[in-house]
């Protein structure tokens, strides 16, 4: 069943298996605030079985771009799409997201991997070492911590 996400209140709902289920809906809740804001558009979010394409996607850039495979399962998936941009964001048991912003043209277009993880969570040990990752203070997740790293080849 999908969800709309509420950025005025931080539920959980579809993230109790996660050890760090309230910091990982605080951190839903973050990005579901920013959506809204920059594209007015209402964040939802679907069980991951209900997503397999966009999961098996995700894993194969994983493993071909940075040869990552973590052992946290996915549980949620949000997509936004308009006209240029593909941006799934993908939400680990663990309390990790990751999302993928890929634009679909332009002359530079931007194509990345951004990596937050939830207050209270450790660094996965497939990340140790290999990210450095930056602070950032929200009302709704506390602390983010955020790494990216840029897609080399066509995925679209």
């Amino acid at each position: 069943m999908s969800y709309k996400v509420n950025f005025n209140e931080i539920e959980t709902i579809g993230l109790e298996a996660s050890p760090v289920a309230e910091a990982l809906a605080g951190l839903r809740a973050n990005e579901a605030r920013y959506f809204w804001n920059k594209f007015k558009y209402d964040y939802v979010t679907f069980p991951a079985k209900k997503k397999p394409e966009e999961v098996n996607w995700l894993k194969k850039i994983l493993i071909e771009e940075r040869n990552l495979e973590f052992q946290s399962k996915v549980l949620e998936v949000a997509i936004y799409e308009d006209e240029n941009i593909y941006w799934p964001e993908f939400y680990f048991e663990n309390g990790m997201v990751l999302n993928v912003l890929y634009t679909k043209n332009g002359e530079k277009p931007k194509r990345a991997v951004g990596i937050k993880l939830s207050e209270g969570m450790q660094i996965p040990e497939e990340l140790e070492g290999k990210f450095k990752f930056a602070k950032q203070k929200s009302k709704l997740a506390g602390e983010i911590r955020g790494s990216y790293f840029v897609l080399k080849q066509t995925w679209l």
